[in-house]
C-alpha cells in the first residue's frame, strides 16, 4: 500500500494533468477579445511650436554717430514716449545751425532785390511818363521793361530758393531730434543689440538699440504637418506645455493657418533643385498654426519650445472597440467585425464607424456595450488562447 502512494499517486497527477492539457478548446479559445465600452473619443493632432511675443519691435536709430548714452537695461520695463538712448548730436546741430544760416543769407539777398524790384519799377513808370509825352525814345521804355521783369523773375527765384532751405533746416531739426530715441508703447526691453559707446552707421541699414516686446499676450506658432494640416481648422481648441513646466496646460483656440510654410521663399531654388536630381523634393513640409494665448503672470518666455495638442474631431459617450478589430472600411464607415456569442461562437457582423484613431474607433451602430469582438486570433496553443481570455478579464 505504501509503494503505490509513493509510486503510483504521482503517475496519477501528471496523467490527469496531461489530459486536461490536452483537452479541446472552446470556439472562444482561440480568439482574443475585447469588449464594447463607452467611453468619449478624441483626435487630436501633435505639434511642436514656438512661443513669441504677439508684439515685438525693433527700436532703432535714423542717424549715424556715437551712443553717448544708454538709458535702459535688459528686462526693464519702459513706458511710451520714454527715452531710451541718446546719440551724439554735434554733426546734427552743426548742419542745423548751417541750415539756419543758408535761409539767413537768402533773406538778406531777397530784401537786396526787392530794393532793385522797387527801383526797377520807378524806373519803368517814369520812361511810361516820358514817352507820353513822347519825351523818350522807345528803346530806353523797351530796357526799364526789361530791367523790371528780370528783378521781378530774380526776387522770385530767391523766395523759391529761401523755401528749399526752409525744407533743409526742417529736415535738420528732425535729424536732430533723432539723436533722442524714445519707444512708441509700452513693454519689456528683450535684447539690448547696441552698446553704450558703440558707432551707428544708418547709411547702410536702420542700425537696432533695442528690441522691445509686450508680453501679455503671447502667440504660439505651431508646426503642423503636411499630412495633418487638412485636419486643423481656425477655431479648433488648442493647449500646450513648455519644456520646463508639463505640469500647466495654457489653452487657446486656433486662429489662423497659414496657407503657406515659410519655406515659399525658397521653393523656387529648391524646385530647380528637385529638377536636376537634388534633396529638395524630399524635405518634410509644415505649415504654422497660429494662436494666442495671455501671460499675465510672465511665465511664458521668447522662444520657448511648446508642445501642442490640437483637438480636430470629439465623440462623446461613444461605443468603443479596438481598431484591431475592424475589418477594411468603405467609404461609407461600414465595416465587418467579429462578435462572439453566450456560447463562445464566433459570428461576422455589419458595422458603422464613426470617429478613429490609430488605437480606438467609435461604433455608430451594429453593437452594443458588454459584446465581445475579437482583435486576433491565438492560434492552435490552447496555452495561448486561455492566456488571452485571462487578459480580456
Amino acid at each position: 500500500m505504501r509503494r503505490w502512494i509513493v509510486f503510483g499517486l504521482p503517475m496519477l497527477v501528471a496523467a490527469v494533468a496531461i489530459a486536461w492539457w490536452m483537452r479541446p478548446a472552446s470556439p472562444a479559445a482561440k480568439y482574443v477579445t475585447a469588449p464594447v465600452k463607452v467611453g468619449d473619443l478624441e483626435q487630436r493632432v501633435l505639434a511642436i511650436g514656438r512661443v513669441q511675443p504677439k508684439t515685438l519691435v525693433s527700436v532703432g536709430a535714423q542717424v549715424s554717430g556715437l551712443v553717448k548714452r544708454l538709458h535702459v537695461s535688459l528686462g526693464q520695463q519702459v513706458k511710451a514716449g520714454q527715452l531710451i538712448a541718446e546719440v551724439d548730436a554735434e554733426p546734427q546741430q552743426t548742419a542745423l545751425r548751417t541750415a539756419e544760416a543758408a535761409v539767413a543769407a537768402l533773406k538778406a539777398q531777397l530784401a537786396a532785390r526787392r530794393a532793385s524790384l522797387a527801383q526797377a519799377e520807378s524806373t519803368y513808370r517814369r520812361q511810361e511818363a516820358l514817352m507820353a509825352l513822347d519825351a523818350t525814345a522807345r528803346a530806353e521804355l523797351e530796357a526799364a521793361r526789361a530791367a523790371l521783369d528780370s528783378a521781378r523773375a530774380e526776387v522770385g527765384a530767391l523766395g523759391a530758393q529761401i523755401e528749399q532751405a526752409r525744407t533743409q533746416v526742417d529736415t535738420a531739426r528732425i535729424n536732430l531730434g533723432y539723436t533722442r530715441i524714445v519707444v512708441l508703447m509700452d513693454g519689456v526691453v528683450v535684447a539690448v543689440v547696441t552698446k553704450q559707446g558703440q558707432t551707428l552707421n544708418s547709411f547702410q541699414t536702420t542700425p537696432t538699440i533695442v528690441m522691445l516686446a509686450q508680453m501679455d499676450v503671447m502667440t504660439v506658432r505651431a508646426e503642423i504637418a503636411e499630412a495633418d494640416v487638412g485636419k486643423v481648422k481656425p477655431g479648433m481648441p488648442v493647449w500646450f506645455t513648455t519644456l520646463g513646466d508639463t505640469q500647466t496646460r495654457h489653452e487657446s483656440k486656433i486662429a489662423q493657418v497659414e496657407p503657406a510654410p515659410e519655406s515659399i521663399t525658397q521653393d523656387a531654388g529648391s524646385a530647380l533643385t528637385a529638377a536636376a536630381g537634388g534633396q529638395g523634393a524630399n524635405r518634410a513640409v509644415y505649415y504654422n498654426a497660429v494662436f494666442d494665448v495671455p501671460n499675465p503672470d510672465g511665465r511664458l518666455r521668447p522662444s520657448m519650445t511648446a508642445q501642442v495638442t490640437v483637438l480636430t474631431a470629439r465623440e462623446s459617450k461613444a461605443l468603443l472597440v479596438p481598431t484591431a478589430a475592424l475589418g477594411a472600411v468603405d467609404a461609407a464607415g461600414k465595416t465587418q467585425v467579429r462578435v462572439l456569442d453566450a456560447k463562445g461562437d464566433v459570428a461576422q457582423r455589419e458595422v458603422h464607424i464613426g470617429l478613429r484613431t490609430n488605437t480606438t474607433a467609435a461604433v455608430l451602430s451594429g453593437l452594443s456595450e458588454g459584446e465581445k469582438v475579437a482583435v486576433g486570433d491565438t492560434g492552435s496553443d490552447p496555452a495561448a488562447a486561455n492566456e488571452g481570455e485571462s487578459g480580456e478579464r
